[in-house]
């Protein structure tokens, strides 16, 4: 018997330009076996209406959010808008009976990431949160290169990435667009989303941070708004320094650069072990957004050798980075409801990163170092 499908309605849909057009709506539509998009609310009914149209759907344009989540044919509830405005999404949708899928970072805050955590338990709700970084397929075959001991005992490990464009480059393209992203008030700064996707991935592979050191440095306290020409200011960090300890005693050293890489060589990230060593790279910080490679060395090599991810891990998904990346993240969600199994990233796996992230926070903020429970 045809399993049912379940129905999606995408909060925060623009064509052309948003990750809900960019990665939700082509994995979704990989998976059309599974899922179908049969809702779209954005600002206005009007906005509903072109997104759907541009986007060639045959979904229902809600006239708000409230209706879209009142929508008694919607299983899930997508959110992927700015992250001011998901703590109130995600609760009325839990209220609604709704599953959630929201985009990371999910809350403004640990407080409000625990938040929804606890409610999405009160309520029963399976609530996953896109650190699509965990599933992307080259950290997903480090981690098996780690677990079976490719670098031997993890000695250390060592990561530096920039930011991308948007964060603390000192321009912006779109003061609309972009403009939120310079104050650090709305929780979506260089620290909380590219270094936050990377964290998720980071624990995957090699457990949990235990201690942290850090400091976050504003350089450039201004940004210039090339469509209208303004200087805006800027309270978000353009300069990430974190130093730490892995729960297994290895040392941790991290260091994001506001901006995009100068040769698309924006990510370094080394698991230094006592038989070898394995590098990820990639464009840049966005480790759930880019095009990874992996090396590595072993013994006496003298050079870094590539590491091929099998095919396996390919076979069947999106080709596009984005896309492949979240299609993987809503097959596990669809498994997990079908089966009550917990093989997505949920908003409880959100909240561990939330809390490393308040941290490091705090870590800056009292120039003291912080132990995690």
């Amino acid at each position: 018997m045809t399993e049912r499908r379940f129905k999606v309605g995408i909060v925060g849909l623009q064509p052309g330009r948003s990750w809900a057009a960019r990665a939700h709506v082509p994995a979704l539509r990989a998976l059309s076996d599974t899922f179908e998009i049969a809702g779209v609310a954005n600002s206005s009914l009007a906005s509903a209406q072109a997104a759907v149209a541009d986007m060639d759907l045959s979904s229902n344009a809600f006239a708000s959010v409230a209706e879209l989540v009142a929508a008694p044919e919607i299983d899930i509830i997508t959110v992927a808008v700015k992250v001011p405005p998901h703590f109130e999404i995600v609760k009325a949708a839990i209220a609604a009976g709704k599953h959630v899928y929201c985009e990371w970072p999910l809350g403004n805050g640990l407080a409000e990431a625990e938040a929804m955590a606890k409610l999405a338990r009160q309520k029963g709700i399976l609530g996953v949160v896109g650190t699509q970084a965990r599933l992307a397929p080259e950290i997903d075959y480090l981690r098996q290169l780690i677990a079976d001991g490719f670098v031997g005992k993890v000695l250390s490990t060592t990561l530096v990435g920039r930011a991308g464009a948007a964060l603390g480059a000192g321009t912006i393209s779109d003061k609309r667009t972009y403009g939120y992203l310079l104050d650090r008030a709305n929780g979506a700064t260089a620290l909380t989303i590219p270094v936050g996707h990377t964290l998720a991935a980071l624990r995957d592979v090699l457990g949990e941070v235990a201690e942290v050191s850090a400091v976050l440095a504003t350089r450039r306290p201004t940004a210039l708004a090339l469509d209208t020409q303004e200087w805006l200011p800027v309270s978000a960090p353009d300069q990430v320094l974190v130093n730490g300890v892995m729960a297994s005693g290895a040392p941790i050293s991290i260091h994001y650069r506001g901006g995009p890489a100068r040769d698309d060589d924006g990510l370094f990230w080394e698991i230094h072990g006592t038989e070898g060593d394995i590098r990820i790279t990639g464009a840049s910080g966005h480790t759930q957004m880019v095009q990874l490679s992996l090396t590595g060395a072993r013994g006496d090599d003298k050079v870094f050798r590539p590491l091929e991810v099998p095919a396996s891990h390919r076979a069947g998904w999106p080709k596009e980075v984005e896309a492949g990346n979240v299609a993987r993240l809503y097959a596990r969600m669809a498994e997990d409801l079908r089966n009550g199994t917990h093989t997505a990233p949920s908003f409880d796996d959100a909240v561990a990163v939330h809390r490393i992230i308040a941290a490091i926070e705090k870590a800056a903020e009292s120039g003291n170092r912080v132990f995690l429970a």
